[in-house]
């Protein structure tokens, strides 16, 4: 089940909001629980196992740490338990194939594929359970006596299968007050940032995604050098509105629960480096590889080599974690080189020259997204080769005339437009519901009129 759809919005969302008001506190954790079991296995009951494994696992994990605390031996026991479940689920699921898939093409052996399919959200989940039983061992959280309230914590809908990664102690104190957890104005904010993330989703980054989706079936080989900067630039602004988009309803769901998650998007398009564009882009994602992996290897305390050498383990990982394809570790090392290059020397230069950086960092975003998007290498350099060579093929103008309005609005909106006129009008009513009416209804008529609703982030 997805937020973009029409059962979502009008039938779960509405039955599970409308039980969650009325019960008394100390059952909202519960029913919490029980509709996010409920959201994640509306489509893949057989991986309900894996979830309930998970959170009894941390919790008494977690448990197990806390009860030894002074015991360095028996806490670090704990942590192994859930460090080493939670990532060998990851691992099984997400790469087993794809080891399988090298070793038979590196060795020539014939082991079968297992043809496994992907839990939804594993890759947020694991991390965000993880990171709780780290900060029990580390002391910086208490560990959760109430397994309903860590249930919540760890299957809360609105951020399961596709963030913003949540930690504990972004919510454990909402997660156990029961006076004032929900007010009406938490509740009109979050109304509006979820209708906002809607609009994002449906009326822009699926309009714009249907360009991409065009240049892909007609073959990455056989476009133009101008279709194909056309595409790339439409497919840039169809990941960024799809998952900001998501993040956003889910940041508004949040609220509506009483609940405020971190921001995950901060307008990555205008940034004038690349180290400036992560600090944008999936915000709660560079935040945990940053804590959990960067610091604990000595991040920047320990000179510029061993620095580089903690990028290049980040960089690589965050590759890997995003996709069980070789693309996704170039993907990865190819923002490596441009981050330690900007660390080395570009980045005082971009400082002062803010339209070359500009430019710069965009054309490094474009050839970043065809590296995230085509797995197969042979298309990927083609593709690459089109874009920045003379090339002949499909013309651009005719998806240029048919796209044309649907480009232009998703580049305005990836400026500061939008937040400017969020942060002056958004508790002026005269403005703020026609205009969310608007965009409610039209992003409604476009999911009754169309079947095209992709979600790109949805099997990470």
């Amino acid at each position: 089940m997805i937020f973009s759809n029409i059962f979502f919005i009008f039938r779960f969302l509405t039955i599970v909001l409308f039980v969650y008001y009325i019960v008394p506190y100390k059952y909202k954790n519960g029913v919490i629980t029980i509709a996010s079991l409920i959201f994640y296995s509306w489509g893949e009951v057989k991986y309900f196992p894996i979830m309930i494994a998970s959170t009894i696992v941390d919790f008494f994990s977690s448990q197990y740490i806390e009860k030894n605390r002074g015991n360095k031996k028996k806490m670090k026991r704990g942590l192994a338990c859930s460090v080493i479940f939670n990532l060998g689920c990851l691992m099984f699921f997400k790469y087993t194939d794809f080891f399988i898939t090298n070793i038979n093409s590196f060795a020539g052996t014939s082991i079968p594929l297992l043809n496994i399919p992907l839990p939804l959200g594993i890759s947020f989940y694991t991390f965000q359970t993880m990171s709780y039983t780290i900060d029990v061992y580390r002391e910086k959280v208490p560990a959760e006596k109430n397994i309903i309230n860590f249930s919540a914590f760890v299957t809360m809908f609105p951020q399961l299968i596709a963030g913003p990664i949540v930690l504990y102690s972004d919510i454990n104190e909402k997660l156990n007050t029961h006076e004032g957890r929900i007010t009406l104005d938490a509740i009109n904010e979050g109304i509006k940032l979820f209708i906002f993330g809607l609009g994002k989703k449906v009326l822009i980054a699926n309009n714009v995604g249907a360009l991409w989706t065009d240049i892909e079936t007609m073959g990455f080989a056989a476009v133009s050098t101008p279709l194909a900067w056309l595409g790339i630039i439409a497919y840039s602004l169809q990941i960024y509105f799809d998952f900001s988009g998501y993040s956003l309803m889910a940041i508004g769901l949040g609220k509506m629960l009483g609940f405020d998650f971190p921001m995950n998007f901060n307008l990555p398009y205008i940034s004038k480096s690349i180290t400036e564009f992560w600090r944008r882009w999936h915000i709660t994602l560079s935040s945990w590889f940053r804590e959990y992996v960067y610091i604990p290897l000595g991040g920047n305390r320990k000179g510029l080599k061993r620095q580089i050498l903690n990028m290049l383990v980040v960089w690589f990982l965050t590759g890997f974690w995003h996709g069980a394809d070789w693309n996704f570790m170039l993907w990865g090392l190819y923002y490596f080189l441009l981050l330690t290059v900007e660390k080395i020397f570009l980045l005082d230069w971009l400082k002062k020259h803010p339209v070359p950086a500009r430019v710069y960092t965009l054309l490094a975003i474009a050839v970043g997204w065809a590296i995230f998007y085509i797995t197969d290498l042979g298309a990927l350099s083609g593709f690459i080769v089109k874009m920045f060579s003379l090339s002949g093929g499909v013309s651009a103008g005719y998806y240029l005339r048919n796209y044309f309005v649907s480009i232009l609005i998703g580049i305005l909106c990836s400026t500061s437009l939008t937040t400017k006129f969020w942060e002056k009008y958004k508790n002026n009513n005269l403005i703020m519901i026609p205009v969310l009416t608007a965009i409610f209804l039209l992003s409604i008529a476009y999911l009754v009129d169309s079947t095209y609703n992709p979600f790109i982030y949805f099997r990470f």
